[in-house]
């Protein structure tokens, strides 16, 4: 790359942008630019020329109009190497342009002030600057492209150590960024209005969209390096828009954890207490208090427990704050927490608290779920149908009772959240006992007597999908569970009601499977 003599600035983040240009000015490079930009770089007193000084054209309807011009657009666009380019530039009294220093009209940031000012969010989608960003970008080779801030200063430090030119290594880096910085402002935009002006659930198109929060230490395992990517127009509760009050950052396996508590914790109404290991819930309980919903939660498998994240759909009061701290807890999530409760709760160095600042519930318009493989991305929607008593179909001789249908209905929604095969013991409006992600339905039967010892006895059981076999009904029965309710839709449905009859046992089907692979 020859030397850098000529720059187009215009920039809507002004940060570092004065500095930028003057160091560019100092050493020769003429310097083009439009609007506001211009005029700040005038009043610094920085030697500026004017966009439509270049182009004979006035900046035109409303500013919509600046830079699309074949003089400046050419002159990013000629390729230096090809003698027909240069000598067209030539005839033409074109001069090249050696560097486009961009950043773009403030889509987001105007989204998030005032999402339903549609006038003002159309007037903030750039034309100009992305496609000067696109076109020096294509030029790589003979022009450099500046879009992010916190690039200025490297820049001018290389052109001042290399008398005016960029290395090929540094045209290529910022090139790639450019790109991204494009790629990423269509996805923003076409993420947003698609949701605003369409009913596409599943597009042709898949666009990410997502920006980069922060690195994490290591991922799931200490070799594997990490980072968390947002959705910036993402609402609601979530582990994204919490905000972190106390302890160290956050790690991958924490925010698995955070987002599983958070999913289980909106599905109940009165005040609810999850505790998760690895994604699973080995907790939880609803009750009058959440001070009493976290101890009856913790104490359904303390030993699992240890070192656990805490999803709590309530403000965190001072009650609850102090059975929290009598143990060794990783994460707490809750919409807030009272003065006295942050207070005490920050006490412990190695307690990471977040809170959602909205209340945790069931959201309206659900995000699809994603996951990633090899080539390819599956999409999902996140919406499952409300099983509710009126729904409910028992298929065995004995019917259950009210109290068997209320703790079978908490146990069926805990289902949804634990990694199949599952099995849920719940007595009233606490589980008793869990069985999570085994091969066969059976064993995660056993699991979850055994988890729930005594507790076993008396209690109802939820299966995500339906018995296979009636080995697991037998086992239900050996632990002392009197009502189970389940899909149902197995060839063998038939073996399986009689083996809860053989036993005594209520049974339900619901018609809906709530599996989690």
């Amino acid at each position: 790359m020859s030397r850098v003599q000529r720059a187009v600035i215009s920039v809507s983040n002004k940060d570092g942008i004065v500095d930028f240009a003057r160091g560019l000015n100092g050493m020769g490079v003429e310097i083009i630019s439009t609007g506001g930009t211009a005029s700040l770089l005038k009043k610094s007193g920085i030697e500026t020329t004017g966009i439509s000084e270049v182009t004979g054209f006035p900046e035109m309807l409303d500013g919509r109009v600046k830079t699309l011009h074949p003089l400046i657009f050419a002159g990013l666009l000629a390729r230096r190497d090809s003698a027909e380019h240069m000598s067209q530039l030539k005839s033409m009294k074109i001069k090249p342009i050696d560097m486009v220093v961009v950043n773009l009209y403030p889509f987001k940031q105007t989204v998030l002030n005032n999402p339903e000012d549609m006038d003002e969010i159309i007037e903030n989608i750039d034309i100009g600057g992305p496609s000067m960003i696109r076109a020096a970008a294509k030029n790589y080779e003979s022009v450099a492209v500046v879009t992010d801030p916190c690039s200025y200063q490297g820049v001018l430090d290389e052109l001042k150590v290399n008398e005016g030119t960029l290395s090929l290594h540094t045209r290529k880096r910022l090139m790639v960024e450019a790109y991204r910085t494009t790629a990423n402002y269509d996805c923003m935009i076409s993420n947003f209005l698609g949701k605003k002006m369409t009913d596409d659930i599943f597009p042709s198109t898949l666009n990410i969209g997502m920006e980069k929060a922060f690195d994490l230490r290591y991922g799931e395992n200490p070799e594997q390096t990490a980072a968390f990517y947002t959705d910036p127009f993402s609402e609601g509760a979530s582990v994204t828009n919490a905000e972190k009050l106390h302890g160290k950052e956050l790690s991958y396996n924490n925010i698995l954890d955070l987002e599983s508590a958070m999913d289980l914790a909106r599905e109940f109404s009165r005040p609810t207490a999850v505790v998760i290991k690895h994604t699973n819930p080995c907790g939880i309980a609803s009750a009058d208090s959440l001070a009493d919903a976290f101890v009856t939660a913790y104490n359904v498998d303390s030993l699992a427990a240890y070192g656990c994240v805490i999803g709590l759909n309530r403000n965190v009061d001072m009650a609850t704050a102090e059975q929290i701290g009598s143990h060794f807890v990783d994460c707490v999530i809750a919409p807030d927490y009272d003065l006295d409760a942050l207070e005490h709760l920050r006490k412990k160095k190695n307690i990471r608290l977040l809170r959602t600042n909205v209340p945790i519930t069931i959201d309206a318009n659900p995000e699809v779920k994603m996951k990633k493989v090899k080539g390819g991305i599956l999409v999902q929607t996140n919406k499952y149908i409300d099983v509710n008593a009126s729904m409910l179909k028992c298929v065995t001789k004995r019917q259950p009772t009210q109290e068997e249908v209320d703790a079978m209905l908490f146990a069926w929604k805990v289902c949804k959240h634990v990694w199949s095969n599952a099995i849920i013991l719940a007595k009233g409006e606490r589980v008793v006992g869990i069985g999570a992600g085994q091969m066969s339905r059976v064993d995660s039967s056993m699991i979850a007597a055994h988890k729930a010892k005594e507790n076993a006895k008396g209690a109802v059981m939820a299966s995500d999908a339906f018995f296979p076999f009636r080995d697991g009904v037998d086992e239900a029965a050996r632990a002392g569970v009197t009502a189970i309710i389940q899909p149902g839709g197995s060839v063998r449905d038939a073996e399986v009601i009689q083996a809860a009859d053989e036993h005594g046992m209520a049974m339900v089907f619901t018609g809906v499977r709530v599996f989690r692979h």
